[in-house]
């Protein structure tokens, strides 16, 4: 459902497209040899060709190449056979050359592709995606290491980016939301981009509009830039969006211009006016050839791709028995992915179904209470699925496997230690529960007579009764049954 905004004079929508800057998982940069690793002294990752001497020329890494091509075919997008590398020129102090590296539109290695989102009342929509394009990225200014000076950090000058534009086709600050996380889940699957948006490996530039409902045409566009985080950029989009409705209500006009988002404060504000394509000059590189590819190429790196989130989480739902978003929760993280299919096993014999709640209600419990990650989880997938194998053959019960999950995961010892030296072993004695039931009821007269007189609701009394006389060691249904027959029969 679109994002609507009721101004005084009209309803209003937004229309919001991305740009998503993804950092390509590569030991060296876009044109030259210098190291990526995160984390490096300021300037230690800084080539002669990253630094703009003179005489140093470009060379296209081909592995940044066999990325986009990967990326792009995720994105269910053409892959172009010839791209140009262009020289997009603005002065700024952290970009050396004077001029970005990059590739214009119509001249992109990866052009129209989609993907599919979910929301939570529309269900699923498609969102195009314009072209994927390779530039270089510019280095980092700080501005917090001196109280009178600025510095600048060149070691991320020449990383390569993939750039991932998208139609206007999002209608919400959820959609985009989705959007967002969607691609982020293609390029972890893929390996392509960490996804690390702490790390600045991962970015987007938001552009939002809005137009009265009805319009077919669109308004005059803001971008907001270098968002790093789900949380803010949906906020970012309400206020940029509010802003603007406001403006055309009072009879003003929006100027298209580059905004900044204040996390503090809630509030975008001017940065510079927005610059259209031709106020940078492109002009094709004269130091690189056209990229040119061929069919063999391209179906190589066809060859290389996983199982993608959507396609995996189709095989959950047909495999497994899972609902919709059982599945959708368990593939968005490949590692989430991999840990449930290890935890039902090789022979899938588990109930995938109780792999995939245990997963959910105690294990993602535990890891966000902690702020741990799946990869960190003290739990092994293969001490889950032991542990479920001890439900599944009546060992123990459901409440108690959370009790042992509890020992698990403080101490990551194996199930079947914990059961053993615990005695948590379920009664499946008929005759020791029936003993036990028979003294609960001669204790009981007037509560067995409730039931005997049509009040079944009171079985659940005596359950409670049997299962605290037992520690809770005697399997439900056995329970249940045992129950019934001796109280009804």
């Amino acid at each position: 459902m679109p994002y609507i905004i009721k101004g005084e004079t009209a309803d209003w929508e937004v229309i919001i497209g991305l740009e998503i800057h993804c950092q390509v998982i590569s030991q060296a940069k876009l044109f030259s040899n210098a190291s990526t690793k995160f984390g490096a002294e300021p300037n230690t990752q800084v080539s002669f060709v990253d630094s703009a001497q003179p005489g140093m020329l470009p060379v296209i890494n081909d592995e940044c190449v066999k990325q986009a091509i990967r990326t792009g075919l995720g994105l269910n997008a053409e892959i172009n056979k010839q791209s140009q590398f262009a020289r997009k020129n603005y002065f700024y102090a952290d970009l050396p050359q004077g001029y970005q590296i990059s590739q214009t539109p119509g001249n992109a290695i990866v052009g129209k592709g989609s993907v599919t989102i979910d929301t939570k009342e529309d269900g699923q929509k498609t969102i195009g995606i314009t072209q994927l394009h390779l530039e270089q990225d510019a280095g980092a200014l700080l501005h917090d290491q001196h109280p009178t000076k600025s510095y600048v950090d060149l070691n991320r000058v020449g990383t390569a980016l993939m750039e991932i534009v998208s139609e206007p086709d999002i209608r919400s600050p959820e959609e985009a939301g989705e959007y967002w996380k969607k691609i982020r889940s293609i390029v972890r699957y893929l390996g392509t981009c960490d996804g690390n948006m702490d790390q600045g490996s991962m970015r987007a530039d938001v552009n939002i509009s809005v137009r009265k409902v009805g319009e077919t045409e669109y308004r005059t566009r803001c971008e907001i830039k270098n968002m790093n985080s789900v949380r803010f950029m949906q906020m970012a989009i309400e206020y940029e969006a509010r802003r603007q409705v406001e403006l055309y209500e009072e009879g003003k006009e929006v100027d298209q211009e580059t905004r900044s988002f204040n996390k503090a404060t809630g509030v975008t504000a001017t940065m510079r006016s927005k610059e259209d394509a031709h106020d940078y000059r492109y002009f094709p590189e004269p130091d690189l050839l056209p990229l040119i590819l061929t069919d063999e190429e391209i179906e190589e790196c066809r060859a290389t791709l996983p199982e993608l989130p959507d396609a995996k989480r189709a095989r959950f739902i047909s495999e497994f028995g899972l609902t919709d978003y059982d599945a959708g929760v368990l593939t968005v993280e490949k590692e989430v992915a991999d840990y449930f299919e290890r935890a039902v096993g090789s022979e899938k014999k588990r109930d995938g179904k109780m792999v995939a709640n245990f997963m959910q209600a105690e294990l993602f419990g535990h890891l966000n209470k902690d702020n741990r990650s799946i990869t960190e989880s003290p739990v092994s997938a293969e001490s889950l699925g032991k542990l479920i194998d001890r439900i599944q053959d009546d060992t123990i019960s459901g409440k108690i496997a959370k009790a042992v999950f509890e020992d698990m995961f403080e101490t990551s010892r194996d199930p079947d230690v914990i059961i053993e030296e615990k005695g948590l072993r379920q009664i499946t004695d008929t005759s020791a529960i029936e003993k036990v039931v028979d003294e609960i009821m001669a204790a009981n007269e007037d509560k067995v007579a409730e039931v005997r007189s049509g009040k079944d609701k009171m079985i659940s009394w005596f359950v409670g009764q049997l299962m605290q006389q037992t520690g809770g060691k005697v399997n439900p249904g056995m329970a249940n049954k045992i129950l019934r027959d001796k109280l009804l029969g």
